[in-house]
């Protein structure tokens, strides 16, 4: 499956949801998984971005769809890059 590599921020919304329910992050998680979204990886940032995660996908229209539903929710805001493995970048190229 594809990977994909999803750089989001926390709205005002958001950061408030996720300071007295930290564990609503674990509820999304599932709802992500629901949508056919496997979440491989996932990790808290300080800077411009609160969260990265890296993902795997049957394909763009499952990682489209399940940004806009979960982006629908006024919590998150979200930016997707597809990821290709370096050992496939490699062999495409030679």
């Amino acid at each position: 499956m594809p990977y994909y590599l999803i750089l989001s921020t926390l709205t005002d919304l958001g950061l408030e949801t996720v300071k007295t329910k930290p564990n609503r992050i674990i509820e999304v998680n599932r709802d992500i998984e629901a949508m056919g979204v496997k979440i491989n990886m996932q990790y808290a940032l300080l800077g411009t971005y609160d969260f990265a995660n890296i993902v795997e996908a049957p394909n763009n229209e499952t990682v489209l769809k399940m940004s806009v539903e979960i982006g629908s929710r006024g919590s998150v805001r979200m930016n997707t890059f597809p990821a290709i493995p370096i050992e496939e970048f490699i062999k495409s190229i030679k």
